[in-house]
């Protein structure tokens, strides 16, 4: 369930609030999402894959975390900002992790478009 937007990452290019298929959010103050509709979180993660600043955090969990238990300080130092976006391999630089991928593995050198 999403659990954080991070104003301090966020650059309210309203991508969550597009790709959310349930309507979660609502633009904010300074245009930052606010989680607006919080039971209508599905735990897609489709917020969390597209924010290019990942600035948000979507608990695993489909129930919210008790008031209090997400820090964004927390997740910051923990690696959570982010990850799952970076274990899909989605952002500049980055590689898909090995253990994500869908799929059997390719041959060397085969060319993925055809193969």
């Amino acid at each position: 369930m999403i659990e954080l937007v991070s104003a301090e990452r966020c650059i309210a290019c309203d991508k969550c609030i597009a790709v959310c298929p349930t309507n979660v959010f609502d633009r904010g103050a300074a245009g930052i999402p606010v989680i607006s509709r919080h039971d209508d979180c599905q735990t897609c993660f489709h917020c969390e894959a597209n924010c290019p600043a990942d600035a948000l955090f979507v608990s695993p969990r489909t129930a919210p975390e008790p008031d209090g238990a997400v820090d964004a300080e927390a997740l910051v130092a923990d690696g959570l900002l982010g990850s799952y976006r970076e274990r899909l391999g989605w952002g500049k630089g980055r590689v898909p992790a090995s253990s994500l991928a869908i799929g059997p593995p390719l041959r060397p050198g085969a060319d993925p478009i055809t193969s």
